[in-house]
């Protein structure tokens, strides 16, 4: 069991830092073993959950951050009211899907499956930084390859990739909806199951893509009226 002192000061260090901090970079500061670290983080995080604190020790990739319980949301939302809410497009949801299951994955690939062009949409979520580039491909023209972020385990609240719920043919997800799912990253989280099949979302990500162009057919030229 670590002591009170380790868990006190990681406390503090996670209340100060905000973002997910790192068990190496805590190992560092403490100059101890990264599992004895990742024991007490855990020891802490039971801890909160016991007794079912407001705030709750959230893992995000080998690293831990202070969030608030889901259960107080409506709470949160009254006091923060207006609060500014950012909506997912289902152009987003569905990208995002594929390249968190197919991941690392091309633009290319990721066209092939939903059968159109999504270069704004991967602009979107690589601002919102749910997306990243990880590399290059090892084909012609060595086309970038994407990757989801650290901050895409943390609003789907994955501890790791391996937390995806299985989806064995991701194409053919069909995104059907009633309500829009909410990202935001400071009061709403949303599920993957939302993202992958529940709700469908409203448009974020700049002008909704447009069919291809057809040519418009000449109207009939009337005939002539009988005299």
């Amino acid at each position: 069991m670590a002591s009170k002192t380790i868990k006190s000061a990681i406390e503090s260090m996670m209340f100060v830092w905000g973002e997910p901090l790192a068990i190496k970079d805590m190992a560092d500061i403490f100059n101890l073993e990264k599992k004895e670290i990742y024991e007490a983080c855990k020891e802490l995080q039971e801890e909160y959950e016991q007794e079912g604190r407001g705030i709750v020790i959230r893992e995000v990739n080998k690293s831990f951050q202070f969030v608030t319980r889901k259960e107080n949301l409506g709470y949160i939302e009254r006091l923060c009211t207006p609060v500014r809410r950012r909506r997912l497009s289902q152009s987003a949801l569905e990208t995002l899907a594929i390249v968190a299951y197919k991941q690392p994955v091309t633009k290319g690939e990721i066209e092939a499956v939903r059968g159109i062009k999504c270069d704004r949409v991967l602009e979107g979520l690589m601002a919102k930084g749910l997306v990243t580039i990880v590399g290059r491909a090892e084909t012609v023209g060595r086309p970038n390859i994407y990757g989801t972020t650290n901050e895409f385990l943390k609003q789907f609240e994955f501890e790791s990739l391996k937390d995806l719920p299985k989806i064995e043919d991701l194409e053919g997800v069909i995104f059907e909806a009633e309500e829009p799912p909410v990202f935001d990253g400071v009061i709403g989280q949303m599920s993957l199951e939302e993202m992958a099949g529940k709700y469908e979302a409203e448009a974020d990500f700049g002008e909704p893509e447009e069919p291809e162009a057809t040519e418009a057919e000449e109207p009939e030229a009337a005939e002539p009226e009988a005299e």
